[in-house]
């Protein structure tokens, strides 16, 4: 959510932004939030003016009493009450005219950094860089969970009996590979610095609407009946909501938190060929990292975070490559956000396996983050990225690391995680 005082001395710059984002229809909003502020402020002004004269009226009232004046006391009473159901009547429209304003503000977007490249959508997102090169076999590789039922690894069928299409059973060395990848991901960010944290699963709609946009929420979250909460779909949710209405002291950034969550996500529309198995599923896990750090700092974080993305990739010898989202392929929260994608050897082609993204004061001032300095209170930054995402990491990782025999070689990193195994042998 931007500070009111940008778009106030800033309309122009705003709406440029708005259009870069090519979402037109929210240009209106703009100048819908100028009047509602300009009578806002005209309301309080007002409000303060009765407060000011009720103050003086009740002194003169109790010097009147005092001195025996009691007719022109009751006299000025009157006057006190009549000023006291105009205040009320104010103070009234001051919370409406508010809650009009910020219902407005949540859906106008951040202001992107200038990096940024202007584009549509995805398809005109930019690669940045690559790391490792990629590869094809000489021999065939098949769809994943092909690879996956070689080794008795994946019941999809059972999954879709007992829960429905976007969900799965993972079993044997599959299943353990899962929980390797997490738990080397997990020691790999705490060797970095970073705490190690298990978040809560559920998380309130305060929160909710302090992370993510309207549009977004309704996109993934899973709302619990009957009650004010909601299955996270990252863990970066209940962890930027760890914060919420705190005033942190200046000494205690950078906050760098690395978690692991289940995600439970709607994913709705129509998906391709590509995107069926355990590509876009319904639940997940993941293990993440947060920073919360002073504004001036943050563009040195987004560049560690990424890293630290690619790093862990290349640590299991699949090759990666960077991608800059394009400003209308950027959440209205988001400032920059770069994408980190592993490459395929059966689809000859990279596809996404982890975001990064800084969000500048965004969330911290819709949840009321503040940071104590020495010259006085701030809004901090706040970033996210994905570490890694089984089981569709696991969909990179079987690809790259699988031999023409249908085994799959165990890099050394994760060989500790795996009982020492440096192959997985099909059993079909």
């Amino acid at each position: 959510m931007l500070d009111i005082k940008i778009i106030r001395e800033n309309p122009e710059i705003v709406k440029e932004n708005i259009r870069k984002k090519f979402q037109f229809e929210k240009e209106a909003l703009v100048d819908q939030v100028l009047a509602l502020d300009a009578e806002s402020r005209a309301n309080k002004n007002r409000a303060d003016m009765l407060r000011a004269e009720r103050n003086k009226v009740s002194s003169e009232i109790g010097m009147l009493m005092r001195q025996g004046k009691r007719e022109e006391a009751e006299a000025k009473k009157q006057i006190v009450g009549e000023k006291a159901a105009e205040l009320a009547a104010c103070e009234a429209k001051e919370g409406e005219l508010a809650e009009k304003i910020r219902k407005i503000m949540l859906v106008i977007p951040n202001i992107i950094d200038p990096s940024v490249p202007v584009g549509k959508n995805d398809t005109e997102n930019v690669e940045v860089e690559r790391f490792g090169e990629p590869a094809v076999p000489d021999f065939e590789i098949p769809y994943h969970t092909e690879i996956m039922e070689r080794f008795n690894g994946i019941d999809l069928d059972s999954a879709r009996r007992v829960a429905g299409n976007g969900f799965y059973y993972l079993m044997g060395d599959i299943a353990r590979l899962h929980s390797a990848v997490i738990s080397y991901a997990r020691d790999f960010m705490i060797d970095r610095g970073f705490t190690y944290c298990v978040p809560p699963f559920m998380i309130r709609s305060d929160v909710v609407t302090g992370v993510m946009s309207f549009a977004e929420m309704e996109a993934m979250m899973y709302k619990i009946e009957g009650e004010d909460l909601y299955l996270i779909g990252t863990s970066e949710h209940s962890m930027i909501g760890k914060f919420i209405d705190q005033i942190l002291p200046e000494e205690s950034l950078p906050q760098t938190l690395t978690s692991y969550s289940p995600c439970f996500r709607k994913e709705k529309g129509a998906h391709g060929i590509e995107e069926r198995g355990v590509y876009r599923i319904h639940q997940f896990e993941k293990q993440e990292m947060i920073v919360v750090c002073k504004p001036e700092d943050s563009k040195m974080w987004f560049d560690k975070l990424w890293q630290n993305t690619v790093d862990l990739f290349r640590s299991m010898d699949i090759p990666v490559r960077t991608l800059e989202c394009c400003s209308g392929d950027l959440a209205d929260l988001k400032v920059k956000s770069v994408d980190v994608e592993a490459w395929s050897p059966r689809q000859k082609k990279y596809f996404e396996v982890g975001s990064c993204s800084n969000l500048g004061d965004a969330q911290a001032r819709r949840l009321k983050i503040r940071i104590k300095g020495e010259n006085g209170k701030y809004l901090p930054h706040t970033l996210n990225n994905t570490v890694v995402a089984p089981p569709r990491m696991l969909i990179a990782f079987l690809e790259n690391n699988l031999n023409a025999d249908g085994s799959v070689n165990v890099p050394a990193a994760l060989r500790p995680y795996m009982g020492g195994k440096e192959k997985l042998v099909p059993v079909n």
